[in-house]
């Protein structure tokens, strides 16, 4: 079990391999969310599949790329993310986007751990007839949740083994898919489809990005084990590859599936339809290794929210502050599967905003790691008013203003089924890219404000 909190890890124990990247992206991507993104791009957004195919890969080849740059910062300060994000915004300014990070971060994981339920809801009926009530609901739930907490509290040792063997699995029976999907496909259909709008098309991009993003400030907590000779260009490539190579396929196989079955995508399950459009001997161990897959993208995302919440002064061991968030993510969990009747509209609401809360910290994390940051291991933990990173009263104020400042124009700019931005009308929010000008905004602010007096 990992005992190490947020102290950054000593050159001596950094044994990590970059490979070994690859499968954990792979693994991060590993949910039928991901079907259902894609089959809303071709029945809400009308894309035809030439389109899917450029929203599927330039959407991971952009976010999981921003997610391979920040994962640099890991090698050279041995420490999670938001740790790291001490030096940036000051040990007391740190609180203002971890806490945003930290609450983003429950919706996150209620939105995958009850995709994950609906999994194992779907293989109980196919296999047993067991027809869904809201009790079996609630247990399957609470043990889908219960299973990422303790596979994020054993640490980073389990999840990258986990991921490994995942990673082949899903890649294995995710083939069986796609040959079983173009042998039955009408493809004169499919392909004849007439192309959709640009606008949605942009704005798809965005939409299916945002997933990345949410991983971007927990990269480094993969790579602080990386020795610090590790070549960056190895580090971005076996990150972005291990994505794209997952979610590629899946959003492509969604779009296909949803010109035979255009109702998937308006389905309060999001899950159901694998059962009705593939054979039960494919459908059944698809679903189980996808339970996995969606498991495995909790447990890390609690890995990482138990780092965000010690970073916010819980001063409470790793393992009980990925628990505080377990509970958390349950408890919305059970209100999204007993409230809501449709699940494709508020989960491209929620990742639009989940975009721009992360988008701001990206910016200006990202210019700074460009101008060359170098981290000092003790002052990282040193809250006190005599650390180096104490700056202002706490604060960099370049940083948070720079942060704030990409925060309300991304929203501005942002139009949801919850929230419309005066500015969501413009060009720019009509396409889907107010995360794009959060992330503009704040890394140039902040690239032009001078740094904060006793910068290290």
């Amino acid at each position: 079990m990992e005992t190490r909190g947020l102290e950054p890890v000593p050159d001596s124990e950094r044994t990590g391999r970059v490979r070994t990247l690859f499968p954990t992206w792979a693994a991060a991507n590993m949910t039928v969310l991901l079907l259902t993104v894609g089959a809303g791009l071709v029945v809400f957004s009308g894309l035809n599949l030439w389109q899917v195919l450029i929203v599927a890969v330039t959407a991971p080849a952009v976010s999981y790329g921003l997610v391979g740059l920040v994962s640099v910062a890991g090698q050279r300060g041995g420490a999670p993310g938001m740790a790291l994000s001490r030096a940036v915004f000051g040990q007391r300014g740190n609180l203002l986007p971890g806490a945003l990070i930290w609450i983003a971060r429950w919706g996150w994981e209620a939105v995958n751990a009850v995709t994950g339920a609906y999994a194992l809801l779907a293989v109980l009926d196919l296999l047993f007839s067991v027809r869904s009530t809201t009790a079996l609901a609630m247990a399957v739930l609470v043990a889908f949740v219960a299973i990422s907490f303790l596979m994020s509290g054993i640490g980073a040792g389990a999840l990258r083994a986990c991921s490994i063997l995942s990673a082949y699995l899903f890649g294995g029976f995710s083939v069986l898919v796609l040959i079983h999907l173009g042998v039955g496909t009408d493809w004169r259909a499919a392909l004849d489809r007439p192309a959709g709008p640009t606008a949605p098309m942009i704005a798809g991009i965005g939409t299916l990005a945002a997933g990345g993003i949410s991983w971007v400030p927990s990269a480094p907590d993969f790579t602080r084990y990386l020795p610090r000779t590790t070549p960056c260009r190895a580090v971005v490539g076996a990150t972005v590859g291990g994505a794209v190579l997952v979610s590629l396929p899946l959003v492509l196989m969604g779009a296909v599936m949803a010109v035979a079955t255009p109702g998937l995508a308006t389905s309060s399950d999001p899950v159901s339809f694998i059962g009705t459009l593939l054979p039960d001997w494919i459908s059944v161990p698809y679903l189980l290794i996808s339970v996995v897959g969606m498991v495995l993208i909790n447990a890390m995302s609690m890995y990482s929210a138990g780092f965000t919440a010690q970073t916010l002064g819980f001063m409470i061991p790793r393992t009980w502050a990925v628990g505080v968030n377990a509970a958390i993510s349950l408890l919305l969990g059970g209100f999204l599967m007993l409230a809501t009747s449709s699940f494709i509209g508020p989960f491209v609401s929620f990742l639009a905003l989940l975009a721009v809360t992360f988008s701001a910290w990206i910016g200006v994390f990202g210019v700074d790691l460009l101008r060359g940051r170098t981290y000092d291991a003790a002052a990282l933990l040193d809250t006190s008013p005599a650390g180096a990173y104490w700056y202002t009263g706490g604060f960099s104020v370049p940083a948070v203003a720079a942060w704030g400042s990409g925060l309300v124009v991304g929203l501005l700019l942002t139009g949801v089924q919850w929230f419309t931005g005066p500015l969501a009308t413009t060009w720019i929010g009509r396409h889907g890219l107010g995360w794009a000008a959060t992330i503009a905004v704040s890394g140039a602010l902040y690239a032009l404000l001078p740094r904060p007096a006793g910068l290290r």
